[in-house]
């Protein structure tokens, strides 16, 4: 007789039947505010804007937060408010979202890619280091899934060479570095507030940051030109129109009610999965840095040592979503491998500024490029559900490894 099949994907049964929590969360706290806002015809960019600007900065223990439309615009933002323009070099990661790279191309400067540390998934210092020319004028570090960059090592690198160290924080509400909240301890950083995001009102994005006359500038970007203190038609600089809604800010600030509580969640809820994968072959771990105090996971991350397993990790993903733990292989190209870049490179006076400086045909990042092939996520959705199911993602994780054989080799 035919051995019966293990795991899931070969007809087996699934080691995790758990009904998984849905994201975004809600309850009676947004839809009283989103009617408290209906109700009161100020619909537009008011006290509750402020009052979510001021609730979320002091929750990152930063001094002064500016919404804007997007994790995006809120990028772009900072990166004119630090007067960075056309043909300066700014020193990005290649595994991130398209935005970390597209702001810098939307301000006329060129993204520079320095490749990342494959026990943190996020920037390396020492790439940053070699990277760095006449024409850099900032470096922008990614807290990949909420695992914050070395910003001891890049504060450093950044004062020593007089550029701005921007924090894309986008994955990363609540994490903290040394105690402090990620977004202020750079000369700014920004947060997403997309759908998919652990505070969420459908879009939107906020700069964070210690310095006052920096979040002035970034209000006035936002808000067309308006400086404090000026007439209301007087208009200073050429800004946008990125202002923020009163039903966004309700929203935020009901979800704003639960940020601490579900950080804490998926922090002791991703500590039990990591013990649980201590030591198992096939797993490469990505151990936690004492300096990161508290971490607010969008993303649990796991690389495979794809040589010990003899599958790919399309393969791992498909075994283990079909065993009950929705799994996603995440960025499978770095950035600089996008149409767009490619593009860039073959020609140039798309980008006049850029001429010959940069062919991003010919740039490589090794680790990114192996992180592209072996790493796979876990959305922190799954992270707020209880220990039992904690449990159910290591034994499923678990059983595919020791069951592996089972696999083609697709």
């Amino acid at each position: 007789m035919p051995k019966l099949a293990v795991l899931a994907i070969n007809g087996g049964e699934k080691r995790c039947n758990v009904v998984w929590p849905t994201w975004p969360m809600w309850d009676d706290h947004e839809r009283q505010g989103l009617l408290a806002v209906l109700e009161s015809g100020k619909w537009w960019y008011g006290d509750r804007v402020k009052e979510f600007e001021e609730k979320f900065a002091a929750f990152q223990s930063a001094l002064y937060g500016v919404t804007a439309t997007s994790g995006t615009t809120a990028l772009e933002t900072a990166l004119v408010a630090l007067g960075i323009g056309n043909g300066d070099e700014v020193i990005v990661p290649p595994y991130t979202f398209v935005a970390t790279a597209s702001a810098v191309l939307r301000v006329g400067a060129i993204p520079i890619f320095a490749d990342i540390q494959p026990h943190t998934l996020c920037i390396d210092p020492d790439d940053v280091a070699r990277k760095i020319t006449a024409r850099t004028k900032a470096i922008i570090p990614v807290h990949l899934a909420g695992y914050v960059a070395d910003l001891d090592r890049l504060g450093e690198i950044a004062a020593a060479h007089h550029l701005a160290l921007i924090e894309d924080a986008c994955h990363s509400w609540g994490s903290q570095w040394k105690g402090k909240g990620t977004g202020a301890i750079g000369a700014c950083g920004v947060f997403s507030f997309q759908a998919s995001k652990n505070i969420t009102s459908a879009e939107g994005g906020i700069i964070l940051t210690d310095n006052e006359q920096l979040a002035d500038d970034c209000r006035s970007f936002t808000n067309v030109g308006r400086r404090k203190g000026g007439a209301w038609y007087q208009h200073f600089n050429a800004g946008s129109n990125l202002r923020l809604t009163e039903f966004q800010a309700a929203l935020l600030l009901a979800q704003l009610t639960r940020l601490e509580a579900h950080t804490l969640t998926r922090q002791t809820n991703a500590d039990i999965i990591t013990q649980g994968l201590r030591g198992l072959p096939g797993i490469i771990p990505i151990e936690n840095d004492s300096r990161i105090t508290r971490r607010g996971y969008h993303l649990y991350t796991i690389r495979l040592d794809l040589d010990a397993l003899g599958i790919t990790r399309d393969r791992f993903v498909d075994a283990l979503t079909a065993e009950g733990v929705p799994a996603s292989v995440g960025y499978t190209i770095p950035l600089y491998k996008n149409p767009l870049f490619e593009r860039m490179s073959i020609d140039p006076t798309s980008r006049p500024y850029l001429g010959d400086r940069v062919d991003y045909r010919q740039v490589s990042c090794p680790v990114c490029e192996q992180v592209c092939a072996d790493t796979c996520w876990l959305f922190h959705t799954l992270l707020l559900a209880d220990e039992s199911a904690m449990r159910a993602i290591v034994a499923a994780i678990r059983k595919v490894c020791e069951n592996v054989g089972e696999l083609q080799p697709t």
